[in-house]
């Protein structure tokens, strides 16, 4: 497969729209959560839109507009939806109040760490981190260094998909059975479960982003 069928054929998997959710109003946005939330609590239940309809007395209508956010529903419809969900009526509002957040760090203030399995001089510094969300997934993204005083070292695995982007300096990096020659500019992304790490420092002082991601577990 050439380079365009294959970016064709990537294209039509990535679906998610990034810019769907954006809107100007504030009102809208309560909408899309709530019928976000009546949808899931529908699904969950095995129960059709027909099913709900009957037994809220709404209209076929009404519901579609309701769950893909297009009007606002009174409260006393929400309690007429809850009451035949089972539910209760603030479950609605349950997407629109949780908190969403977001972590700056600025320029040299990444937090200096040592992970598992590192070797000698080998800094680790930690962009960010965000707990447990709404998502379900963690991301941990690291600006890492290496030195003339860096070691190499023996791969190491872990869960979840890691990213690397090269910044400066070149190294061999490995992934499983395959050696990866890493110049700026470059990408790596691979499956973090697999044997990895820098197997030969080529130009030094090297520098590259690594993003690792995984699920987050209750």
């Amino acid at each position: 497969m050439n380079n365009k069928r294959r970016e064709a054929s990537v294209a039509t998997q990535l679906t998610q729209d990034p810019h769907a959710g954006q809107t100007g109003a504030r009102e809208k946005v309560l909408e899309i959560a709530i019928g976000r939330e009546v949808r899931a609590q529908r699904k969950q239940q095995n129960t059709t839109v027909a099913e709900l309809a009957r037994k809220t007395g709404l209209s076929l209508g009404m519901l579609s507009k309701i769950e893909n956010g297009n009007t606002s529903p009174s409260l006393n419809t929400l309690q007429l939806l809850a009451d035949a969900l089972s539910v209760p009526l603030t479950s609605f509002f349950r997407q629109f109040e949780e908190r969403r957040e977001a972590v700056h760090t600025k320029a040299g203030q990444g937090v200096e760490l040592e992970r598992e399995g590192t070797r000698a001089n080998h800094q680790y510094s930690l962009l960010g981190h965000i707990g447990a969300n709404v998502s379900g997934v963690i991301v941990e993204p690291y600006l890492i260094t290496l030195t003339n005083e860096s070691d190499v070292f023996p791969t190491f695995q872990h869960g979840g998909i890691e990213t690397i982007y090269m910044l400066e300096g070149e190294v061999d990096y490995r992934h499983g059975d395959n050696v990866y020659p890493l110049k700026p500019g470059d990408t790596l992304f691979f499956d973090a479960d697999a044997p990895h790490g820098p197997e030969r420092l080529v130009r030094l002082p090297a520098r590259y982003l690594s993003v690792i991601s995984y699920p987050q577990t209750n």
